[in-house]
């Protein structure tokens, strides 16, 4: 029986060839793809820093764990061993968990937590039950984390019925179809993966990486947006764009103005 640490010892396995361009690399533009994680988590905290000067442990907390996504799925595609499949499934499921922790806001809290502190306890212990789940069926772990994706765009589609800020919906828009791209990509290269390959382009699963950072470089900032108005009732968020309003591709970030007006 192979070692859990052992390459190739993963449930799966993505449509990429194996050991194709490096002999320790068992799938290489994968593995390399995640290089938009390391540029994801310090993008977020420099363009919002005066953000993270007011919410300095959500931020750097939540970008931390970015970096662990980056670095577990690196090792994950670099070995394709059954731990580091856990280690990029739970870093993900864990990013999550901690972010609906701080950021999830209060008006859609059940009705027994009364406090940011009982909803942290109820996400902790959500996130431990998942957490010994996941090692029932770890193939099945990737399609249960997607699909947390559907509560997150219903919660934004709530959102913007508060809000009329034109750029929020164009961010929100912008956001929504780097997801879809992303997604595709991913169930392209889960269900394809025979046609991809007869075609020699079986790449789908390194464009999922560099397309969901993308999405998240859009939903971070939106996320914010709406944490400002809930939680710092003394500025007002503003949305802006870098490296300027003009260019055809932009990054957008919050800012932080005083007095607070509502949306």
């Amino acid at each position: 029986m192979p070692s859990i640490f052992s390459y190739q010892s993963a449930e799966v396995d993505w449509c990429e060839g194996n050991f194709e361009r490096s002999p320790v690399i068992a799938e290489y533009y994968n593995t390399i793809s995640n290089v938009s994680f390391f540029i994801l988590s310090p993008a977020l905290l420099y363009l919002n820093r005066q953000y993270c000067q007011q919410r300095t442990v959500p931020m750097y907390i939540i970008s931390a764990m970015l970096l662990c996504v980056g670095i577990f799925s690196t090792y994950f595609h670099m070995t394709l061993s059954y731990v580091g499949q856990l280690l990029d499934e739970l870093s993900i499921l864990w990013t999550l968990a901690v972010a609906y922790a701080f950021w999830y806001p209060r008006v859609y809290f059940p009705r027994c937590i009364k406090s940011r502190r009982h909803f942290f306890w109820l996400s902790a212990i959500t996130t431990v039950i998942s957490t010994l789940m996941s090692f029932i069926k770890p193939a099945f772990n990737a399609y249960a984390l997607n699909c947390i994706a559907f509560h997150l765009l219903y919660l934004t589609r709530r959102e913007l019925k508060k809000c009329d800020d034109k750029r929020v919906h164009r961010m929100a828009a912008v956001m929504v179809v780097w997801w879809v791209l992303a997604i595709s990509s991913w169930i392209s290269d889960r269900w394809l993966c025979g046609l991809w390959q007869a075609i020699n382009f079986p790449y789908f699963h390194s464009f999922w990486h560099v397309l969901i950072a993308m999405s998240l470089l859009y939903c971070c900032p939106l996320v914010i947006y709406f944490d400002v108005n809930y939680e710092m009732p003394s500025f007002r968020p503003k949305l802006e764009y870098w490296p300027s309003d003009s260019w055809p591709i932009v990054v957008p970030y919050v800012t932080l103005e005083e007095p607070h007006k509502q949306c």
